[in-house]
């Protein structure tokens, strides 16, 4: 392949931040949901809410799972002037089943697609090799046990919530509860934003790299993320919130099962401190599998027959679906790629 020039890496950065913002506008149903249906918040307040702890996760926060995107492909293995188009054809694989599940109205994983593509997108270039199996082994396991976690989560604060607050009046116990979830809608986005935000520095970083930001003597395995696309990032998934995904609002908060303010203050809790758990330890979890699963099990607490399983049903199949789709998009892509340009 021919060296790409660099207003094509600055195209391809573009392109990135492109996801970031779809990731920030599929995903701000994750973050407003709760406080939308149980009407703690409107929805133009409750994006605005959002947006700001979104970017407030910017400062302090490390970039662990960024470090762990960037990891993904080996970029030892690969020729420097490859990386951008196996970035390339990963984005294109993210964005588009970013694109088609948010017409669908289905709450899947902007992460799992990233990642799926990447992987696709690794492999169409220089095989099986290039991967770091153990890193989307831990991915894909976390891909089973964070829902798993966050559904626990849930179940087990709600309980403790109805224990709790058995002997208290029903109507000054949803009045506490509608001040406490706006603490609790706020950490969630401040997590949302820990997880998210550094998936696309993680996309951003090999690509500097390629066109040796970091020095000629610079290890693959150990490049920093530069200040500036800590900020950009970060601010982009913010703006990405700010438009909101109305589609998914209503799935999320309204047909997987009806929440009230405590509802919604143990759904967000327990995601929270899933997500956040993950973030601190590098792991790139799907933010939406996360709440989609507290959420559920919140709900099971009054009866499972609170839950629409039929609705949680087809959620759960297009998480199956993401990664073996954006692979395959980002796999063909590459090879379109190769042609387009030459092998």
């Amino acid at each position: 392949m021919i060296t790409p020039p660099l207003i094509l890496i600055g195209a391809i950065i573009v392109i990135a931040l492109i996801f970031d913002f779809t990731n920030g506008f599929h995903d701000s149903a994750n973050s407003i949901s709760t406080v939308v249906s149980t009407k703690v918040l409107s929805p133009r307040n409750a994006v605005i809410f959002a947006a700001f702890f979104n970017f407030l996760a910017a400062f302090g926060f490390g970039v662990a799972v960024a470090d762990t995107i960037a990891s993904i492909v080996n970029l030892n293995v690969v020729a420097a002037i490859i990386i951008p188009y196996i970035v390339l054809a990963a984005l294109t694989g993210a964005i588009s089943w970013n694109l088609i599940t948010w017409f669908f109205g289905l709450p899947t994983s902007s992460s799992h697609a990233l990642i799926g593509g990447l992987a696709g997108a690794g492999i169409s270039a220089a095989g099986i090799a290039v991967i770091k199996w153990s890193t989307l082994g831990q991915v894909t396991l976390f891909m089973v046990l964070s829902p798993l976690i966050g559904l626990t989560c849930g179940f087990l604060f709600m309980a403790a919530i109805l224990w709790i607050t058995r002997k208290s009046n029903k109507p000054t116990t949803e009045g506490h509860f509608k001040r406490l979830q706006l603490c609790s809608a706020a950490a969630y986005s401040f997590s949302h934003g820990t997880n998210d935000a550094q998936k696309t520095m993680g996309i951003i970083v090999p690509l500097l790299f390629s066109i040796g930001y970091y020095g000629a003597s610079a290890n693959a395995s150990h490049l920093s993320v530069p200040y500036w696309v800590i900020i950009i990032c970060y601010t982009t998934i913010a703006l990405g919130t700010l438009a909101g995904g109305w589609r998914i609002v209503k799935t999320m908060g309204y047909k997987i099962t009806k929440l009230r303010p405590v509802q919604g203050f143990a759904a967000e809790t327990a995601g929270a401190v899933t997500i956040l758990s993950a973030s601190a330890a590098g792991i790139p979890v799907s933010t939406t599998h996360v709440i989609c699963a507290s959420i559920m099990g919140v709900g099971v607490t009054g009866g499972s027959s609170t839950v629409k399983w039929g609705v949680a049903r087809s959620i759960i199949i297009a998480w199956i679906l993401t990664i073996p789709i954006s692979a395959l998009i980002g796999f063909g892509t590459f090879q379109a790629i190769r042609i387009i340009v030459g092998s």
